[in-house]
Formats: C-alpha cells, sequence, structure tokens
C-alpha cells in the first residue's frame, strides 16, 4: 500500500483510508464481521482509519476500538464531531463546551488516549472558527489528540481559518475532507486549490459518490435491495431513479463502463483511482459495508490511470461539474431569510 504525507504535519498514511461510517446499524450491524474488516484492511497495509461520533450513535467508534486493540500505535486514527449527539440543545456544533466533552466521549468510546486527527465535519453557522480552534488547540496541548482537520469546508471556510490560526496562535487544521468523485468534481475549482496553496492534506469521502459508481445501478435494470438507494441510505436515497439528476447519473455511468472496459479495470476501481490521481489528494476513504465490498476496494489499490483514460473521464464529465443529489450541510447564503427582502418569504 503506497504510503503519501498527510499535509505539512509529517504523518505517513496510506492511499487508502478505512472509513467505519457502515459499521455499526446504518450498516453492518455485526460487530464480529466488521472488526474482521478492520483486520484484513490493516493486513492489507491500511494505516489510517476514520469514523465519526455521529456515525450509529458512537457504535461505529467503538467497533473500531475493539478492532485496534493490541495495533493501536501503528494506527492513524481519525473521527469528528459537530452532528447532534442528544436531544439537549448544546451536544452538538463547534462550541467549546461542546468540543471538549464530544473529544472525551469519543476518546472513550475508541478506548484510546488519543485520537490522532480530530476533525470537524461540517462547518458552524453559529459559533466563530476562533471559538472551535482554541479548543481544539488546547486539546492538542493536552495530548488527547494530535492532529486537527475538518470536513465539507468551502474555499472560503478553509482560508479564513488559516488565517485565524496565523493570527491567533492557534493550531492549524492539516487537512480536508471533501465529497469528491467523478460525479461531485466541483472541489476542483477552489477547494483543492486551496488546500495546495496552505498545505492541507485532502481525504476525499464518497469517492463511489454513494454507490452510483459501483455498477449497481444501470439504466433499465432492477436496483440491488441491498443497495443504499434501495435502503434509502444518505444521498444515494435522497432522489428516485426517475428524478432527472439521477437518470444524468445513469447516464454518465454507462458512458464510464466502457471507459474503464478500455482501461482493463472495473468501474469501482476506476473511480478510486481517478481520485488518487489528483496532486491535492493524500487519502481516498473507502467505506465497505461488507467482506466483498472491501475486498473489491483493496484489489484495486495498485490501479493508476494513464492520461488517456483520464481525458476520457473529463470529456464524459468535465472538471468542476458537480451531478450532486445534495449534502445535509447547506450554507448559510443559501438560507431564504438571506435571499429576499422583507419577511424572506416569497409574496
Amino acid at each position: 500500500m503506497e504510503m503519501r504525507v498527510l499535509g505539512r504535519s509529517g504523518v505517513r498514511v496510506s492511499a487508502y483510508c478505512l472509513g467505519a461510517m457502515m459499521f455499526g446499524p446504518w450498516g453492518n450491524p455485526d460487530h464480529d464481521d466488521c472488526i474482521a474488516m478492520v483486520h484484513a484492511s490493516l493486513d492489507a497495509g491500511i494505516n489510517f482509519i476514520d469514523t465519526a461520533d455521529v456515525y450509529s450513535a458512537g457504535e461505529s467508534e467503538v467497533i473500531v476500538g475493539k478492532a485496534v486493540k493490541g495495533r493501536r500505535d501503528d494506527i492513524v486514527i481519525a473521527t469528528k464531531f459537530m452532528g447532534p449527539m442528544g436531544k439537549a440543545p448544546n451536544m452538538s456544533d463547534g462550541s467549546r463546551r461542546w468540543i471538549m466533552r464530544a473529544c472525551e466521549d469519543s476518546l472513550r468510546r475508541l478506548d484510546t488516549d488519543y485520537i490522532d486527527l480530530y476533525q470537524m465535519h461540517r462547518p458552524s453557522n453559529v459559533a466563530d472558527i476562533d471559538e472551535a480552534l482554541g479548543a481544539l488547540s488546547d486539546l492538542v496541548h493536552q495530548g488527547k489528540v494530535r492532529m486537527i482537520g475538518h470536513s465539507t469546508f468551502p474555499p472560503d471556510y478553509i482560508v479564513e481559518a488559516q488565517w485565524t490560526a496565523e493570527k491567533r496562535v492557534r493550531e492549524r487544521f492539516v487537512s480536508e475532507q471533501p465529497p469528491y468523485s467523478i460525479l461531485m468534481r466541483g472541489i476542483e475549482r477552489l477547494v483543492l486549490p486551496a488546500c495546495e496553496r496552505y498545505g492541507i492534506g485532502v481525504i476525499p469521502w464518497s469517492p463511489l459518490a454513494g454507490g452510483w459508481l459501483t455498477g449497481r445501478y444501470r439504466k433499465d435494470q432492477p436496483i440491488d435491495p441491498e443497495s443504499r438507494l434501495a435502503r434509502g441510505f444518505g444521498s444515494a436515497g435522497a432522489r428516485p431513479l426517475d428524478d432527472p439528476v439521477s437518470q444524468r447519473r445513469l447516464d454518465v455511468v454507462e458512458q464510464l463502463v466502457p471507459i474503464a472496459d478500455a482501461a482493463g479495470v472495473s468501474l469501482t476501481h476506476l473511480a478510486h483511482a481517478f481520485v488518487l490521481e489528483h496532486p491535492a489528494v493524500t487519502s481516498a476513504i473507502i467505506g465497505p459495508r461488507t467482506r466483498e465490498q472491501l475486498d473489491d476496494g483493496l484489489a484495486g489499490a495498485d490501479v493508476r490511470l494513464d492520461p488517456d483514460t483520464l481525458d476520457a473521464i473529463d470529456a464524459v464529465v468535465p472538471p468542476g461539474t458537480d451531478l450532486s443529489a445534495g449534502d445535509p450541510w447547506v450554507p448559510p447564503g443559501l438560507a431564504i431569510e438571506r435571499r429576499r427582502r422583507g419577511t424572506g418569504r416569497a409574496g
């Protein structure tokens, strides 16, 4: 497994990062099966695992903690805070009050003394970024966190966070975790260049676009009942197949299949390799739910794409283009009260 340096941190991580979102009731509730997948990933050379407190209400972190027993020092563990972890009003977001508690909770669930990479899962619409950076810096100074990162930050937020860290003498974010795939290329416009400029490592999530790039969804073919779309999970299940965006995605898949065939690789391997070809990308997150999915992903770890294949992909989905089902986080500027005068409602 190829190792790459995560931004300017000096920490070397595998080109594949094992995503644990599907570990637990959200995907695979069998702890032993999930632990076996972690062990298989480590044996294949992966040294990087990503999870979050909100994944299956903390159960994913518990599974990861059990799986790394006896091998903790060899593994870079990343987790996240931000999403709601209870009904109380202060059990989420980017306040110092919540960050300090959320970190302690994650340490307990992971059964570890430190978190290698602690990430802000989404930007905060209410807390100042310096509030979060102050708390995260204290956690680093206490030895409970080694590095800090963010996920799905727009380019202006990325720049503001770097500027704030410099001016306020805070720890700097060393990584960004954005959505990136052949179907989601919008970050190529500004996010990836900003990360390169500031030496921020990039750890894309959903390189398979929520399962759309596995080949499980095809024109005029029945939906696999075990797929995300059939289960209505996440962005994959946000739109029906007859929705125009879904139809456009199906059209793109049909055009990508012969490109993968010409390159001698599967569609899944084409999708993973595409993400890893961008110079700004450090590690691509693979998020298996089953051992079969993991084995398929690992089999493509050494696949690299030649210029002709990359040019063919560009002709189907031009650089900077998004064919998106949307993200749960909506920029404040898109709120209706920020877009309309007066009451903020249409007359």
